[in-house]
C-alpha cells in the first residue's frame, strides 16, 4: 500500500443516463441499461484510465414515472459478475439493500463475486427509502427510518461474521490424509439478534482480499453515524464544495469519535464532468445537455427524493407544497436540503424543479479546468476522490484521454494499479480474521 494520498476514482454505470431526459441524446444507445456490450466497453475504458472501481446503483421499486434507466436495467451482482470476466484490475461495487434481503444469501453472493474477480468486490450497503418497495416483498409496510438503520447495523454484523466463518488457512485439501477442511478453523456464527437468527458457517471460504469493501451512502444523521462507524468508503452527493467540505469534516469527526484512525472512511462525492477541448467546446457540450432537459427531469428528481410522491398534481407556479412529512421516512438528507432552499429563497415548485433539472456545477470546462476543480475539492478536504457519471456519450473517453493524464502529471492520481485486490488499490488494510486474531491473542496471553 502506498502512503501518499491520491485521488480515488469510480465510474457509475448508468446505462441510458442519470436523468429522465438523457436517453433522448441522438448518440445514446436506448438499450444501454441492459446491453452487456455497452457495459463491457465502459468498464474496459474505465480500466484503461486506471479508475479504481465501477459502481452499480439499484432500487427495487418503480412506477411509470420512474427514470428510463431505473425502469429497465440489470440487477447489480449479475452485471458485475459478467464484467469480472472482461476486466482484470478494476473494483466492482454493487448496491444491495438490507431491508429486503437475507444476510446469508448476500454474504454468499458478494463472496462469490469476490472470488470470481480475484478479490475486487465491494458492497454498497443501503436501507432503501422508497416506501412502495415493501409491496414487492410481501411486506405490509416499509420499515421506519431509524428501524432501517438498526436492521443495517445487525445485518452487517451478520454478513461480516459469516465472511469470517473460514479462517484463511482453514482449507487443507490434503489428498494424502483425506482432510479437506480443518474443523478447528471453520466456525459457526450462531447469531441471534433483534432481526436475524443465522447459524452459519458460510459455504464459501474467504477471498484473497479477506472481505469485500464496504461502501455506504449515509447522509441523514442516522446514515452518517452508520457510515462513519462501519463504511470503508462513502458515496455522497453534495451540491457544491462548501457542502462537500462540511460533510467531509462531519463524517471524519464522527469516525474519529467511533475510535477509527487513519483515512477511513474515504469520502467520494458523485460528479458529472463535461469536458471540452477548449472553453467554447465545453460550453457547447453543456448546452447540448441542457437542450435535452425538461421540467419532467426536475419533477422526477423531486418525486424520487420524496418517496415517489407525485408533484405533477400541484400548480407549478404556486408555492412549494407542504411535503416535509413525506421526507422523514424517505431520503431525509435530500428532502431537507430542498426544503431549506425553498424556505431561504421562497421558491415555487417550477423554480425548484428547474434547478434540479439543469445544475451546471463546478465541473464544466477544458481538461485543465476540470482537473483544477477536482484538485481544489481534493486538496481542500471536500473529497478523497469522486464517483463519475457520464453525462453525455463520449465524455468518459474525453476524461480518460485528457483529464487523467493531467492528474497523473500533478501526482494526484496513480499511473497503474497497486496490488491485485480492490483493498490494495484503495489503500485499505487487510481485515484480519476475527477467529485467527482471537487465537493469536490467547497464545500471547
Amino acid at each position: 500500500m502506498t502512503s501518499a494520498r491520491t485521488i480515488k476514482l469510480g465510474l457509475i454505470l448508468h446505462g441510458v443516463g442519470r436523468t429522465w431526459d438523457d436517453w433522448r441524446h441522438p448518440d445514446r444507445d436506448v438499450t444501454a441499461s441492459t446491453n452487456f456490450a455497452f457495459y463491457t466497453q465502459q468498464a474496459q475504458l474505465a480500466e484503461q484510465g486506471k479508475f479504481h472501481f465501477l459502481f452499480v446503483a439499484d432500487s427495487l421499486s418503480i412506477n411509470d414515472k420512474s427514470s428510463p434507466h431505473y425502469l429497465n436495467r440489470f440487477e447489480p451482482l449479475t452485471i458485475l459478475s459478467g464484467l469480472a470476466a472482461v476486466t482484470s484490475k478494476i473494483g466492482l461495487v454493487g448496491t444491495l439493500t438490507v431491508s429486503y434481503s437475507e444476510p446469508f444469501n448476500v454474504a454468499r453472493q458478494f463472496s462469490s463475486l469476490d472470488h470470481l474477480s480475484g478479490g475486487r468486490a465491494g458492497w454498497n450497503v443501503v436501507t432503501s427509502w422508497l416506501g412502495e418497495t415493501s409491496a414487492n416483498f410481501s411486506r405490509a409496510e416499509h420499515p421506519a427510518h431509524d428501524v432501517r438503520y438498526r436492521i443495517a447495523a445487525e445485518y452487517l454484523d451478520v454478513v461480516q461474521g459469516l465472511w469470517d466463518s473460514w479462517e484463511d488457512d482453514a482449507l487443507v485439501a490434503d489428498k494424502s490424509t483425506g482432510v479437506f477442511v480443518n474443523p478447528d478453523k471453520l466456525h459457526a456464527l450462531n447469531h441471534k439478534g433483534e432481526f436475524f437468527q443465522v447459524r452459519g458457517p458460510l459455504n464459501i471460504k474467504r477471498s484473497r482480499q479477506g472481505q469485500p469493501v464496504i461502501f455506504q451512502a449515509g447522509a441523514s444523521d442516522d446514515g452518517r453515524n452508520f457510515a462513519a462507524k462501519r463504511a470503508e468508503a462513502i458515496f455522497c452527493g453534495p451540491a457544491n464544495i462548501d457542502e462537500a467540505q462540511s460533510y467531509y469534516r462531519d463524517v471524519k469527526a464522527r469516525a474519529r469519535g467511533f475510535g477509527r484512525e487513519g483515512r477511513e472512511p474515504l469520502i467520494l462525492p458523485g460528479v458529472a464532468p463535461i469536458v471540452g477541448l477548449d472553453e467554447t467546446d465545453a460550453e457547447a457540450r453543456y448546452q447540448e445537455l441542457l437542450a435535452l432537459t425538461s421540467i419532467e427531469t426536475g419533477l422526477g428528481f423531486l418525486a424520487r427524493t420524496f418517496n415517489d410522491h407525485d408533484f405533477r398534481r400541484y400548480d407549478l407556479d404556486g408555492p412549494f407544497p407542504d411535503v416535509e412529512h413525506i421526507g422523514w421516512n424517505s431520503q431525509q438528507s435530500g428532502t431537507q436540503r430542498i426544503l431549506k432552499l425553498v424556505r431561504e429563497e421562497n421558491l415555487t415548485l417550477r423554480q425548484v424543479a428547474q434547478r434540479l433539472a439543469s445544475p451546471r456545477g463546478d465541473f464544466v470546462g477544458t481538461p485543465v479546468q476540470v482537473a483544477d476543480k477536482l484538485q481544489e475539492w481534493f486538496a481542500s478536504e471536500a473529497a478523497d476522490g469522486f464517483v463519475l457519471f457520464e453525462p453525455l456519450p463520449g465524455q468518459l473517453r474525453l476524461f480518460v484521454d485528457h483529464v487523467i493524464p493531467i492528474l497523473q502529471e500533478r501526482g494526484l492520481f496513480h499511473h497503474d494499479y497497486e496490488g491485485g485486490t480492490f483493498r490494495e488499490q484503495l489503500g485499505l488494510p487487510f481485515p484480519v480474521n476475527r477467529h485467527t486474531q482471537a487465537r493469536g491473542a490467547q497464545s500471547a496471553a
